[in-house]
């Protein structure tokens, strides 16, 4: 990444949220809020989906 894009790779588990907070972080202050609100989305459709292999 060149530090401006604000997609993260897709999370296929919970072992990909370190990485993938790792990469907002190095992303300029605006791109970050973005990226954080994405990530945020994704773990509350995850919440609302239910227990993983249910």
């Amino acid at each position: 990444m060149d530090g401006h894009e604000t997609d993260e790779a897709p999370h296929d588990g919970p072992d990909d949220l370190l990485p993938a907070l790792e990469v907002i972080e190095q992303q300029p202050l605006a791109a970050r809020a973005t990226a954080y609100s994405a990530v945020l989305d994704d773990l509350a459709r995850r919440l609302e989906s239910g227990p993983a292999g249910a």
